[in-house]
């Protein structure tokens, strides 16, 4: 059987954009489609890269998930640390095999190559199946090539895939090259051999039929091709002529015409550019956010409102994020703080409120009488301040002994009339990351003494795990 990779997802920077939500609905329909491989873009760094493979590496169920890491053995952490929920997970070393790349690109001899590609394939090799990409393979000096294929099988991977990066082959000559390549490097007989090439001179799918005639094992090709082999098309040929090949993909057909269509109108109705929050946000700015923005969108909305917080805590932000925006068309930046109060890192309360009385008028100092527990320890005091929630922010100070900025105070009306519901959201800020805590009371001091100690009891809790 001739194994179906798609690379959709990793052409998402060359003329369209995916939402977070729209990369999940791709993966399971490929999924679906009967893919052997779906291939995702690397991390780069940010929290929401982890998100999207966790997630995506989740919902699908059949298909290998595969995601490269970088040429050093201490890239593969935290790929496989997000990779290894799938059920049929799968680690790409990709490599420059030309002059050109190794050396102006990569800065590498090709000494310094081969050692790079050995250490990195069996670093990976011992966490899960590993696919070595030899990149730029048709204008590689052909010993080395064969040298950087040997030393990949021998430590370990178990796919290897040359790629014709530049497009520039015909189907005859890309033929003779994967033949070649079979004779002069016997130990492909034991690993599966995976072909990819650039659609240039608009050969690419006919130089992938020409590639699984003479062999090739695995295809890669795109639901929504830009410059690579079509899916549909390189399905339908294989699915077409499977007596003759002798050979099938392993694609439900009979769904091609309705998920292409699908994913093709993801890809084309841009909508993964619609988030405000993808280029700048500002607290107050007017921008707000919709029940069409994703989980990246509003993790950056998140970070950008001064933010820290676990890969777990901005799932349940989002989780209550979309509960909020399906009752109302937008959501403010300061909705959101309130959900980020509400529902990131609950934690146990150190410091509880029993109880207090706040003094003031125009012709007195506020005061306040506070007590609270530490735990089990009652702890109380008088303070004064400039107006009551002074006097009672000064009074948690000073009983607790803790002193942290405070970063934002927010009042907010959460029902009407004369009863109505207040609701608070006091953000502090302590080692460059900010901690929020919301209270709801019709008496808006006892709201805002319940957000204050929300706020603090999570800094508290953090200092203490560390």
């Amino acid at each position: 059987m001739v194994r179906i990779s798609d690379i959709t997802m990793k052409q998402s920077a060359e003329g369209f954009s995916l939402s977070f939500k729209e990369k999940i609905e791709l993966a399971k329909q490929l999924d679906k489609l009967g893919v052997y491989a779906i291939e995702l873009e690397g991390l780069s760094g940010s929290r929401t890269d982890a998100l999207r493979v966790k997630s995506i590496a989740s919902a699908v169920t059949g298909s290998i998930v595969a995601v490269p890491v970088g040429l050093d053995p201490d890239t593969i952490a935290p790929v496989w640390a997000a990779l290894q929920q799938a059920k049929h997970p799968r680690l790409q070393v990709c490599a420059p095999v030309s002059p050109v790349q190794m050396e102006y690109l990569f800065h590498k001899k090709p000494e310094a190559m081969l050692c790079a590609i050995t250490e990195t394939v069996s670093a990976c090799a011992a966490v899960c199946d590993t696919e070595f990409v030899a990149e730029d393979a048709t204008r590689s000096e052909p010993a080395f090539l064969h040298s950087a294929i040997t030393a990949a099988i021998a430590a370990g991977a178990k796919t290897i895939t040359v790629w014709d990066t530049a497009g520039t082959m015909l189907p005859g000559e890309f033929s003779d090259f994967i033949k070649n390549l079979q004779e002069a490097v016997p130990a492909l007989s034991t690993v599966t051999l995976g072909i990819g090439c650039a659609n240039t001179l608009s050969m690419a799918d006919s130089c992938a039929i020409a590639a699984v005639l003479q062999g090739a094992g695995e295809v890669k090709t795109a639901a929504y091709p830009i410059n690579c082999p079509s899916l549909a098309n390189v399905s339908r040929i294989i699915a077409t002529k499977e007596d003759s090949f002798g050979t099938s993909t392993g694609i439900h057909t009979h769904q091609l015409s309705r998920a292409i269509d699908q994913i093709t109108w993801m890809c084309q109705s841009g909508r993964g550019k619609s988030s405000p929050f993808g280029v700048s946000a500002e607290e107050d700015s007017g921008i707000y956010l919709t029940a069409h923005d994703d989980l990246a969108g509003v993790t950056r909305a998140v970070e950008r409102l001064g933010y820290d917080l676990s890969e777990d805590d901005y799932v349940k932000v989002f989780d209550a994020f979309q509960t909020i925006a399906a009752k109302k068309e937008q959501v403010s930046t300061k909705e959101l703080d309130a959900i980020v109060a509400s529902a990131a890192m609950q934690v146990p309360s150190t410091y509880r409120l029993d109880n207090y009385v706040i003094t003031s008028g125009s012709a007195v100092s506020a005061t306040a009488h506070m007590k609270l527990f530490k735990n089990d320890t009652p702890m109380e005091g008088v303070y004064l301040g400039d107006g009551p929630i002074d006097a009672a922010f000064l009074a948690i100070e000073r009983i607790t002994g803790r002193h942290y900025e405070l970063d934002d105070f927010q009042i907010q009306s959460v029902t009407e009339g004369r009863e109505a519901m207040g609701q608070t959201v006091v953000k502090l800020r302590s080692g460059g990351k900010v901690y929020s805590g919301r209270g709801i009371s019709t008496d808006i001091v006892g709201a805002s003494i319940h957000a204050y100690l929300s706020a603090l009891n999570k800094i508290v809790y953090e200092e203490e795990e560390v």
